[in-house]
């Protein structure tokens, strides 16, 4: 069986640093996709520690608002192993631009819709373009998995551009499941809740903001990025028959 590729956005911190080294691990050759190399809590880039593991990656700078830069995502990664089998888009600006309705200036708006929104428009229109060329394997011509957000299911206090986009990321992943599912394209979302990840925009790093979080979440720990990408692998590799879904991985938040 020939190696399966990954194109993972945002991959050099956080939720999608752990996405990448979970499916390295799972045997996808990682086309590693940020506009920095280092992650922002230290340590060993997301390439370096793929490729010490023993796993196939490759870090490419990339701004997913570009149309050209998500043109090249895709063409490294079937210059690399011949087809494009996953997407995950995981690229998120969140912090200062995210404020309520009345403080979000114009440029607040189109500098994280550019990210949120338009950068995952951009790249799953290369991706399906890619995959629907692709010859089919099994049922399924490729993946693409979102990361959306438990506030793109209910209103985040504060937040108005950030719930917007997730909101509008969650009917995209509808959307392509619906218009290309036929053509045997698997669309879905992963909806973290609260997890804990030490990046700015962590609600967890004050404790006003985690005592917030622990009292609106059932389970008995907040969650880690290993959890997201503990889901992004189940999608990526054994669900056969799910598509158009926003799998919730929020330790329970939504059903409180």
């Amino acid at each position: 069986m020939s190696m399966r590729s990954a194109i993972v956005t945002g991959s050099s911190s956080g939720i999608g640093r752990a996405i990448a080294i979970r499916l390295a691990a799972d045997g996808f050759d990682l086309v590693l996709a940020d506009i920095r190399r280092d992650p922002i809590t230290g340590g060993e880039p997301t390439e370096d520690v793929i490729l010490g593991s023993g796993g196939s990656a490759v870090h490419v700078a990339a701004d997913v608002a570009s149309p050209d830069d998500c043109a090249a995502l895709v063409a490294t990664a079937v210059k690399r192993v011949g087809t494009l089998d996953v997407l995950v888009n995981n690229a998120v600006l969140a912090g200062a631009e995210s404020k309520p309705l009345l403080d979000t200036e114009p440029e607040d708006w189109d500098a994280m819709m550019a990210v949120n929104l338009r950068g995952a428009y951009l790249l799953c229109r290369a991706a399906v373009r890619q995959m629907l060329a692709q010859p089919l394997d099994g049922d399924t011509r490729g993946r693409i998995i979102n990361i959306t957000s438990q506030h793109g299911m209910v209103g985040c206090p504060g937040h108005f551009t950030y719930s917007v986009g997730k909101g509008g990321l969650i009917q995209m992943t509808r959307q392509i499941a619906v218009d290309y599912g036929p053509q045997g394209i698997i669309c879905n979302g992963v909806a973290p809740g609260k997890i804990v990840t030490g990046t700015p925009g962590d609600l967890s790093a004050s404790e006003e903001g985690l005592a917030y979080v622990r009292s609106r979440t059932p389970f008995a720990r907040l969650g880690r990025s290993q959890d997201v990408a503990a889901a992004v692998s189940f999608l990526a590799n054994e669900a056969s028959y799910v598509s158009g879904s926003n799998l919730m991985v929020d330790g329970g938040w939504s059903a409180y």
